[in-house]
C-alpha cells in the first residue's frame, strides 16, 4: 500500500519555503491521483483489466441463470 504524504505544520509567520514544499507536495499527490484514475479508466494496469474482466463473466453467468 503506498504511503501517504503528510503536509508539514504550519507556523505563525509566513515561510517561503513551507509555501512551496506544501504547494509541489499537493501537485505531487493530484499527480499521481490522475495517472491511477486514468490508468483505471484505460484498463492498463493488470489488477485492473483482471477485476473488470471477473466482474463481466459473473454478469454474464446470473443473466443466463
Amino acid at each position: 500500500m503506498a504511503r501517504i504524504p503528510t503536509l508539514p505544520a504550519t507556523s505563525q509567520e509566513y515561510n517561503a519555503e513551507n509555501e512551496r514544499v506544501s504547494r509541489r507536495s499537493t501537485e505531487q499527490f493530484l499527480q499521481d491521483a490522475f495517472v491511477q484514475i486514468d490508468n483505471a479508466q484505460n484498463k492498463s494496469d493488470k489488477t485492473s483489466s483482471l477485476s473488470l474482466r471477473r466482474f463481466q463473466f459473473l454478469l454474464m453467468g446470473a443473466s443466463n441463470g
